[in-house]
């Protein structure tokens, strides 16, 4: 049992957990998501919250290997039945934050993130798999074998039955992200924080 959080079979965020464990460019204190498109056509029954938003909460939650305390949102629509464009804001303990940006409004397709720690930032692009470290003495793009994320998770889940290997996204991980997306749809909608405590 399982759920399609596929980011964290992207060769790119696999090269950012390793780097943020070593702490080689110090402790991760933030990070920043962009997650832009055209409305998908096809999709009707939620916003982007649900749809798009929540794979970069996953992400944030695998990055700092902790739950967030509390969620802040605020979030619209232009063109939908439900929120075409969000922003979210969760908090994690001492002090961490993860940003979360997301709209169905920008032509261009971005998908990309910034991993902001002590002593570089490490930036990430999901669609290119590049990733670049920026730090006062310059800047490093360390080399990584491209892989198709769908088929590294498949592998996961066909592995994990066969007991080789065990499962990345665990089911309590997928509960946790719906609770926080209905967070933010309810942070949104009253304009509070909403506090949680997740385990």
């Amino acid at each position: 049992m399982t759920c399609g959080y596929i980011e964290r079979f992207n060769p790119a965020v696999e090269s950012v957990k390793e780097l943020v464990k070593s702490k080689k460019y110090g402790d991760l204190i933030m990070l920043e998501f962009h997650r832009e498109n055209r409305m998908p056509l096809h999709i009707k029954d939620v916003g982007i919250i649900y749809d798009t938003a929540v794979h970069d909460i996953d992400t944030a939650m695998w990055l700092f290997d902790d739950t967030p305390e509390v969620v802040f949102a605020r979030s619209g629509k232009i063109r939908h039945d439900h929120e075409d464009f969000a922003t979210i804001m969760l908090g994690f303990k001492d002090n961490k934050v993860a940003i979360i940006s997301s709209n169905w409004i920008t032509p261009a397709r971005v998908r990309h993130f910034n991993a902001v720690c002590t002593d570089g930032i490490i930036s990430a692009d999901f669609i290119s798999q590049e990733v670049r470290i920026e730090k006062d003495s310059g800047s490093e793009i360390p080399r990584k074998e491209k892989a198709e994320p769908l088929t590294v998770e498949i592998r996961n889940f066909l592995d994990s039955v066969e007991g080789k290997e065990s499962l990345r996204v665990r089911p309590e991980d997928a509960l946790n992200v719906t609770r926080i997306a209905e967070a933010a749809l309810l942070s949104s909608q009253k304009g509070v924080p909403i506090y949680l405590e997740l385990k």
